[in-house]
């Protein structure tokens, strides 16, 4: 146990907020192994859920910059952004952060490990003003929420297989925050009491190293080695336990962010629809293909067919715990409507899922909750109209596109067939395929 003088003071910290849902993107890698997802705004990383679409386990994820002497800027505060997709139909995103007097710019890449729970992010920090070089300093910043809310959240310094990581922990959330080098220095206070915001922007530098804060809302603060170069991989992992949580971080950072980034493009890339709008579309259908990722991603991957409304807490920045159940539900009306628009780029499979996920939340007397988590419980008791209503559009249309695709695939069929009709000559010992049309044809079945 760390001595008594490592222990962050101030506990349990300010009272937690969410924060903004005005989001300029959500990701997920598009493999069910992958049970995490990320939102962004105002150029940094917001909440990061684990193990459910409905759950959210931090506030945001940023960097603090500082040259030690003259200023410490917040990322999200005091730098310009930019973002960008890098890939086309896919959920990958760079991020553009520039100091205002142009002096330094952040440039993130942002993915899910394509096969387990665990965030990744390449970024490269370029000086461009001389007199800075040697002299700037980052610190990666993460406030857990761990299980939807900010309080009772615990973590301390964590060192495992050589490497220096944090370890955060609710109930039976487990979260590591490491980094690629290994952090320099690291410190765990209480929000507006003992965290490395506090202490940065009080004279610029990191004054405190505490090794352990408990029950309370905290955040993380580590100093990212820039001694090996200016570029580096940031990492945080979920499991149900710390070593599974551990174990996931170490193998992602195992292996080499262009290669993880590869196999994330590449799912994504695979669920381009059959249906080609781009003769209807200015940009070549990318805006088409693009949506239909955003609404893929707010698909649960352990409950199918459950759809939330958005991953976000409308206002959230002004709200505390008490109103955990944002937009991060099942709103009938907003799930069928992005069955509908799946279904219209051709995901007829997706908008079933949806459709037989509401089927077996339907009460006796056909009635749909107003809204429900993903495991078909009710949040709000209200009845609205509409949300009983438009599963009947949704049934009503699928039947119908599963009409059109049956009558397809069938004359698929028989064309198949038709081109599979061998022509044959008699001989004196029976018939022989010939290429001339005109001779009675002998049909092979399929």
């Amino acid at each position: 146990m760390p001595k008594p003088n490592h222990i962050a003071p101030g506990a349990p910290g300010i009272a937690p907020r969410w924060t903004s849902s005005a989001k300029d993107g959500i990701g997920t890698a598009y493999h069910t192994s992958s049970r995490l997802w990320f939102t962004l705004s105002h150029g940094i990383v917001n909440e990061v859920y684990y193990p459910h679409v409905d759950t959210p386990n931090t506030r945001d994820l940023q960097f603090l910059i500082t040259d030690g002497e003259t200023f410490c800027h917040e990322e999200k505060r005091d730098l310009d952004h930019l973002t960008e997709y890098p890939e086309k139909n896919v959920l990958l995103y760079r991020l553009t952060n520039s100091d205002r007097k142009g002096r330094y710019r952040i440039i993130t890449e942002i993915i899910g490990e394509p096969h387990s729970s665990v965030l990744l992010m390449h970024t490269r920090l370029e000086i461009l003003d001389q007199k800075l070089r040697g002299k700037l300093r980052l610190f990666a910043l993460l406030a857990p929420h761990l299980d939807g809310t900010g309080q009772n959240n615990s973590a301390r310094w964590c060192n495992r297989g050589g490497r220096k990581f944090f370890r955060a922990e609710r109930e039976d959330v487990h979260m590591v925050f490491g980094c690629a080098p290994d952090f320099m220095r690291r410190s765990v206070g209480y929000v507006g009491r003992s965290d490395g915001w506090q202490g940065l922007m009080d004279n610029f530098k990191m004054d405190w190293e505490f090794e352990q804060a408990d029950k309370g809302n905290i955040a993380l603060t580590g100093e990212i080695d820039l001694s090996h170069g200016l570029e580096f991989i940031v990492a945080v992992a979920f499991g149900r336990s710390a070593q599974s949580a551990s174990t996931q971080l170490l193998q992602a950072l195992a292996t080499p962010f262009a290669e993880q980034r590869e196999k994330y493009v590449s799912q994504w890339q695979r669920t381009r629809s059959e249906n080609d709008l781009s003769a209807h579309t200015k940009d070549g259908a990318h805006m088409v293909r693009l949506s239909q990722c955003v609404l893929l991603a707010h698909e649960d991957k352990t409950f199918p067919g459950a759809f939330v409304a958005s991953l976000s807490i409308p206002w959230g920045e002004t709200k505390d715990d008490s109103d955990r159940g944002g937009y991060h539900l099942v709103w009938t009306r907003d799930m069928v409507q992005s069955a509908t628009a799946l279904l219209a780029c051709g995901r007829t499979e997706s908008a079933l899922r949806a459709l037989i996920w509401l089927a077996c939340v339907q009460e006796a007397d056909g009635s749909e909750p107003q809204n429900s988590s993903i495991t078909g419980k009710p949040y709000w008791k209200g009845i609205q109209l509409d949300e009983v209503a438009v599963p009947i559009l949704l049934a009503w249309r699928l039947r119908r596109s599963l009409r059109r695709w049956s009558a397809r695939r069938n004359l698929r069929t028989t064309e198949r067939k038709k081109s599979r009709r061998i022509f044959c000559s008699p001989t004196r010992t029976g018939f022989r395929r010939t290429s001339k049309p005109g001779w009675s044809p002998i049909e092979v079945n399929s």
